[in-house]
């Protein structure tokens, strides 16, 4: 059976925990279909975890759109949420519903955006015309620019306050769900207890209704094309590791006349 926002809203309202996980292509949304993960998110990390970018900025809607439409292929009966990339919903909010548009005919069926304030707006422009909305605050990584780096965000009491006052905000405008990241847990776990819609944690502690991770860094492959791995990132298998050893055996096998044998060729 599908999974829908409803699921999300009963999971947050018994207390039952879930998890979201990126998705860039069709054979790994088909196997974390498989594993039933309920919430796949072709997320702008695409940028640099897949295509090679420096960060999320460069990453466009004609590449989003074309991962997406892998995704949903492959796992159909997950709940797809789309990241609006950088500069695909900064303009005006006829951008954003064109953008969303785009993705939910491409098979996703939400899409998340990120940041507060002047958002709020454009969450509840989307939201009245029939297209869920998943928010995002804290650490918001197309800001990076503007934040000085990758930093811990809402440590000072004011920054506490707005960020609490635009949960509540985004909410009221009819997001379903909130990611919450890089913000410390005593903040998150406010958060949490305050809305009613369930909040996605990364990098924001034990607290949150769920937890989201790139599935790079999940597996274990981030270290091999960014370096270190973030700290809130717990790596559940070493496939880095896996891939490099079986490309080298491989190598050594043709190399010595070992690979191909008899036994793997046509007769």
């Amino acid at each position: 059976m599908a999974i829908t926002i409803r699921d999300l809203a009963a999971w947050k309202a018994a207390g039952t925990r879930f998890i979201m996980l990126t998705a860039y292509d069709y054979p790994t949304a088909r196997l974390l279909a498989e594993a039933e993960v309920p919430v796949l998110l072709v997320g702008d990390t695409l940028a640099d975890n897949v295509l090679g970018y420096p960060n999320t900025l460069p990453v466009t809607m004609t590449e989003m759109l074309h991962h997406a439409r892998a995704v949903a292929r492959g796992a159909p009966d997950q709940l797809l949420v789309g990241d609006l990339p950088f500069g695909a919903y900064q303009r005006s909010c006829a951008d954003a519903v064109d953008n969303a548009v785009l993705y939910l005919k491409a098979g996703m069926h939400a899409v998340k955006l990120e940041g507060g304030g002047w958002v709020v707006d454009t969450v509840a422009h989307l939201t009245q015309r029939g297209i869920p909305v998943m928010g995002h605050l804290g650490l918001t990584p197309q800001s990076v620019n503007a934040f000085g780096g990758m930093r811990v965000q809402a440590r000072s009491a004011s920054d506490r306050e707005r960020l609490l006052a635009d949960a509540h905000a985004l909410q009221a405008a009819g997001a379903f769900s909130l990611v919450l990241e890089g913000i410390p847990r005593d903040l998150a776990a406010q958060v949490s207890r305050e809305l009613t819609i369930p909040t996605i944690g990364i990098g924001a502690g034990p607290d949150c209704d769920a937890q989201v991770l790139v599935i790079h860094d999940l597996l274990g492959i981030t270290g091999h094309i960014r370096g270190v791995a973030p700290k809130f990132v717990k790596t559940y298998a070493d496939l880095g590791d896996t891939i490099v050893s079986a490309a080298r055996a491989y190598a050594d096998d043709v190399r010595e006349g070992r690979f191909p044998d008899d036994a793997h060729s046509f007769h």
